[in-house]
Order: structure tokens, then C-alpha cells, then sequence
């Protein structure tokens, strides 16, 4: 007899582009065990985020700053998971505040460890091949990891395409192969008919229904804590203005036609007025975007050039053609993966360069090219010491 299919509960208090990353792992979990996915996380972007995709079936989204006692959102979580005695939890928090926060709400909830894995103290990466041993329920740990390689970092979707070969201890690991055909460990996210039909009108009033949308991403999370915007020399992902703006008139040059669209949260506003101004051009709008129309936007548009952050993954798991810049974080562990091989490319990143300030608008238009949304600019320069380029066509992958 087939095992009863059960619904596996995910849980990660991540930003953006963390959630979108955890639907490689989503997918994986939902064909294993059979049900379409409960995700916990922490902040209004979980539920928009996943308000229509095939497999997530349920979204709890805790206030990210109230204390426990306080939110009714972690009152009711914590029903939810009392009434879930059954299911798989798959907890994919590392920061050791939030998971102390996680690790409250299963033990108040009644959990069973047994039925719980962590990725925090997952085995490191290992090989493609699905595991027949179980986990301990303790400390999450495989009794006998295989050999890894320590020589580069591990990417954010591999890690969590490990986890989801991981079996809790309480469940039979054979009742619960690895899926066949191969899942495609990559992310992927479905865009609501509501968040087209409110994008088609949007762009409607803008007069932009039937022009070419190249997409820019200038800020990051950084760039907005507090309560007023702060571009600071130590923020290693702030690009110059003036280097924002000539890569506006390359890109314009290249496609005359196109309207370039500044994305970015309400409070980046004025980071988004200030490279327009310093563009001058006609063809160069600001948008303040919500989520939801960001990502109904990313699926229609001609391509994103976009600093290492969460708007950069979404884009990519809609398959928008993008170039990503990156500062101190590694493109290994974190360039976006499209699950359909729409180019990716990376520009700087460690080794080349730690600081998006050390990468030249020669490399990130030269890598805007090389994606093949528009022809080669002749005589252009190959990306240089100022900042390496990485490419990528991610595609679906076998166990």
C-alpha cells in the first residue's frame, strides 16, 4: 500500500529573495509527500509571494518585530501546527535569533522533533544522489554524510535541494522517493491572474501596454533601513549615480524604443529620482512597485539589470533575461537560476571585487549585451579585472 500523502510545513523567516529561493525546495517536498506545501514565514511577502503557486497550498506570515505574546498571526501558526500532527516540518532558518524564535513555536505547538529537520545542522552539500538513511531527530544530522568538496561555497539552491532529500525521522524514506522525472531545482514562481489584470492596467495608465520594459534595480535593503533612505560608502552593493545613469544612455542608445523602468520599494523612491535626474532621458521612468506587480512586470518584460538582491532572483525565476551585480556576497553561493535557461549573468564578486563601486558600466553593459536580448554593441569591451563575469542558463538537474 501507497503511504497516505501528507503536507510538508516550511518554515523560514527569510527576505525576498530567500522565499523566492525556497520554492526549489517546495517543489521537491509537494511531489514527495504528495500535498502542496504549508509555508510559515515572517512578513507580508511570503503570502504575496506565493498567493497562486501550484505548490504551496497554505501561507502564515508572523509580524516580523512584534513579540510573540502580542501577534495573533503566531496564535494562530501555532493551532495550525497542533492540528498538523502528522505532517513533515522542514525548517529552513539559520540566523540563530529567528530559529531560537522557530524552535519556540514547535515546542510550544507540541511538535515531535522526530518529525522535524533543520537545515542549520543539515549535513554540508553532498552528491545528487537521493538518500536511503534516516535523520536524527535530535540534532538533525545524517549518520553518515558523504564526502564533500570544501574547495567552493555552497549555492543557496543546492543547499536547500539537499534538505529536501532529507527525510524526518518519524517518516519511512521509502514511502517518500526522490521524485521521478527530476524536479528542477531551481526556483519558480507563478504570477496571479489578479497581479497581471492590476499590471495590465498600470501599465495602461502609463501609456507603456505595448513598449519594450527593460527593468532596473538599483537598490537593495540597505538603502532603506531606518526611516529615511541612506546611501552609505560602506554599503558594498550602492553603485554610482553617474555610472547608473551612463549605463542608461548605452542601454537607451542600444534600444531607443525601450522604456526603462526604475523598480524599487516605495522608501527607494528617492534613490529612483535621483538616477533619473541624473539621466535626463525621456525614455527613463521611476516606479515605485509593489511586490505583486514587480513580478507580474518581470513576466513581460525585455530583460533587469539589477544589484544582488531580492528582485534579481524573482526576475530570474520568471525567466527575465538579467544581469546581476554583485559586492561582498559570492555569485556562487547567491546568482540567481532560472528554471526555464534564461540567461543569468553575474558581474564582480570576490574574487574580482568585493565592492559594486569597483565595477566598471563598460562590464555591466557589455554583460547586458551578452545576453542575447540585443545585438552585440561593436567594439565592445570584454569584462575586465574591474569586475568578473559569470553566466549561467540554469536548467533542470537530476538527483
Amino acid at each position: 500500500m501507497p503511504a497516505p500523502p501528507v503536507q510538508p510545513i516550511v518554515i523560514w523567516f527569510g527576505r525576498v529573495g530567500d522565499l523566492i529561493l525556497l520554492s526549489a525546495l517546495l517543489e521537491i517536498l509537494h511531489r514527495r509527500f504528495g500535498r502542496a506545501c504549508h509555508v510559515i514565514g515572517a512578513g507580508a511577502w511570503p503570502g504575496e509571494i506565493y498567493a497562486a503557486h501550484s505548490d504551496v497550498a497554505r501561507v502564515s506570515c508572523l509580524h516580523r518585530y512584534t513579540a510573540w505574546v502580542f501577534d495573533p498571526s503566531w496564535w494562530r501558526t501555532l493551532r495550525a501546527l497542533r492540528a498538523a500532527r502528522a505532517d513533515p516540518v522542514y525548517v529552513c532558518e539559520t540566523d540563530p535569533r529567528k530559529l531560537a524564535r522557530i524552535r519556540r513555536l514547535l515546542r510550544f505547538s507540541g511538535t515531535d522533533p522526530a518529525r522535524c529537520v533543520f537545515l542549520a545542522t543539515a549535513p554540508p552539500h553532498t552528491s545528487k544522489t537521493a538518500p536511503t538513511h534516516r535523520v536524527d531527530a535530535q540534532t538533525g544530522l545524517d549518520t553518515a554524510p558523504p564526502h564533500t568538496s570544501k574547495t567552493a561555497p555552497t549555492h543557496w539552491v543546492d543547499r536547500l535541494v539537499d534538505l529536501g532529500r532529507l527525510t524526518p525521522a518519524a517518516f519511512n524514506a521509502a514511502d517518500y522517493p526522490w521524485p521521478a522525472p527530476a524536479p528542477r531545482c531551481a526556483p519558480l514562481l507563478m504570477v496571479s491572474a489578479a497581479a497581471r489584470a492590476e499590471c495590465a492596467a498600470w501599465l495602461e495608465r502609463q501609456g507603456w501596454r505595448e513598449r519594450t520594459l527593460i527593468l532596473v534595480q538599483p537598490g537593495n535593503r540597505r538603502t532603506m533601513r531606518g526611516r529615511r533612505l541612506r546611501v552609505s560608502p560602506a554599503d558594498d552593493k550602492s553603485w554610482p549615480l553617474e555610472r547608473w545613469a551612463a549605463l542608461l544612455h548605452r542601454i537607451h542608445a542600444r534600444l531607443p524604443q525601450a522604456v526603462i523602468v526604475l523598480c524599487g520599494a516605495p522608501r527607494e523612491s528617492v534613490l529612483l529620482e535621483w538616477i533619473a535626474a541624473a539621466a535626463q532621458l525621456p525614455a527613463v521612468a521611476a516606479a515605485e512597485l509593489p511586490l505583486p506587480r514587480l513580478l507580474a512586470l518581470c513576466a513581460r518584460s525585455h530583460s533587469m539589470i539589477s544589484v544582488d538582491t531580492g528582485p534579481a532572483h524573482a526576475a530570474a525565476a520568471l525567466g527575465l533575461p538579467l544581469v546581476v551585480l554583485f559586492g561582498a556576497h559570492s555569485p556562487q553561493q547567491w546568482l540567481p537560476r532560472s528554471p526555464a535557461g534564461s540567461p543569468v549573468c553575474g558581474v564582480g564578486g570576490p574574487p574580482q571585487c568585493t565592492r559594486l563601486d569597483e565595477i566598471s558600466v563598460e562590464t555591466v553593459f557589455a554583460a547586458w549585451c551578452a545576453l542575447g536580448t540585443a545585438a552585440q554593441v561593436p567594439g565592445a569591451p570584454a569584462p575586465g579585472a574591474d569586475g568578473a563575469l559569470t553566466t549561467t542558463a540554469a536548467r533542470a538537474t537530476a538527483p
